[in-house]
């Protein structure tokens, strides 16, 4: 018997909501709204019960198993900063335009009425608006926690994933003995929070069904144009990273041809998209740059390690979706807090899984660290699916070039330059 897909079962989950979500709200024939958010929590509580666990050993396994050497250490050095420096453009060009066409703003007003947001107290405002001063300021003492289990317990994540990084950082000097006995726990730890998280993903079209079923048992269809607004601007995000900042970058630095580039890794990129998986997508991926004349030895270092640690896309949408669902409660967001969301959506891509949605994860981070409910998430998981196929192509397709550029500044001939 055919297995249905999960992406296909999410899709499902979304085409049936809708109805139930019309008939048996509040106002409809039955009133199921309690069996509709009892599901939704259930799935919210899941993705908050990995969150630690997944991010801490995510980071530290990508970084302790970057391997030493004269040779790696430069390869490293180059892939490392190619993915810090292709991230942060993601991010800020989704910041760019989620605060030029503010998609959480509807006829100049805050669309929580319209997407059914829980209001937040007067201490939650308070304590957000407190944020705001000196937030840069803040930021950096957030990455130093004086106690780092209280920080994870109260979802202070910017000092443990700050910790993670240097954590990783040291297991590569130990000794032989204490390294290995690090890695292959901190790899069996991994390997354990990506089952989890597969789990937690296999019972989503269980939690989409319920959230989506709530928002339009409360809303109607009043919610349909902030989220199409907010998705619009995801998908211009990711065009223009794919066809500007990338392809300007292979090139300037790689002196490759971007739309024969592309036409080599379409293969890989459709795969992306159809399985919203930058794991699964790896072997296709190595044999897109190696038809470009990327060397093994280049492939085989820089694609492993981007497939885990470099998620352009993904860096993008937590940053569009934080920003969307504060504008959507009507919160001024500051330059300091914006700051502090770039840094986090940064930092949190290194160390979101490449398997499907789990930059769901990463975004709750973020709703902690500026202070909103995690429940908001809920209202995004609409159009989460189709994003993040599109954002995992994206994902992978920067995983390419970083492995042709890098290849280029090596002294590899790649595509039309062979042929000079």
């Amino acid at each position: 018997m055919t297995k249905i897909a999960l992406h296909w079962k999410i899709l499902i989950a979304l085409v049936l909501a809708v109805p139930m979500g019309l008939f048996f709200g509040s106002n409809g024939i039955v009133d199921l709204t309690g069996v509709f958010r009892f599901l939704g929590t259930i799935f919210l509580n899941a993705l908050k019960l990995i969150v630690v666990p997944l991010i801490v050993a995510a980071i530290i396994t990508g970084i302790s198993n970057i391997q030493s050497g004269k040779g790696f250490a430069r390869l490293g050095m180059k892939t490392i900063l190619y993915y810090m420096t292709t991230s942060l453009i993601a991010i800020l060009t989704g910041l760019l335009l989620v605060n030029i066409f503010q998609p959480g703003i509807i006829d100049g007003l805050p669309a929580k009425e319209s997407l059914a947001l829980a209001p937040l107290s007067a201490d939650q405002i308070q304590e957000i608006s407190g944020r705001d001063r000196n937030e840069i300021y803040n930021i950096f003492l957030r990455m130093v926690p004086p106690n780092i289990f209280k920080a994870a317990s109260e979802g202070q994540m910017l000092g443990l994933i700050v910790f993670s990084l240097i954590f990783g950082f040291f297991i590569r000097e130990l000794t032989d003995r204490y390294r290995e006995v690090q890695l292959l726990f901190w790899n069996g730890i991994y390997d354990i929070m990506l089952s989890l998280t597969n789990l937690v993903m296999r019972i989503a079209p269980i939690g989409v069904f319920g959230l989506v079923s709530l928002t339009v048992s409360e809303t109607g269809f009043d919610s349909i144009i902030p989220l199409l607004k907010f998705a619009a601007i995801v998908l211009c995000a990711l065009l223009i990273h794919l066809f500007v900042s990338t392809s300007l970058l292979l090139l300037a630095i790689g002196r490759i041809n971007p739309y024969l580039y592309m036409r080599v890794m379409m293969k890989a990129l459709l795969t992306a998209f159809s399985t919203s998986s930058s794991s699964a997508t790896l072997p296709e991926t190595i044999e897109g740059v190696s038809l470009a004349g990327v060397s093994k030895e280049v492939s085989s270092f820089v694609l492993p390690l981007g497939a885990t640690i470099n998620m352009d896309g993904t860096a993008l949408y937590e940053c569009v979706a934080a920003m969307f669902i504060a504008q959507a409660y009507g919160l001024d967001i500051s330059f300091g807090m914006q700051v502090l969301i770039v840094i986090i959506s940064l930092l949190t891509s290194i160390g979101v899984a490449g398997i499907p949605s789990a930059s769901l994860v990463a975004i709750v981070i973020i709703l902690r660290a500026i202070g909103l409910p995690d429940a908001a998430i809920g209202l995004i998981l609409v159009v989460d699916r189709p994003l993040d196929m599109c954002r995992t192509a994206i994902n992978v397709w920067s995983d390419s070039c970083g492995a042709a550029i890098i290849a280029a500044t090596e002294g590899e001939r790649l595509l039309q330059s062979k042929e000079e």
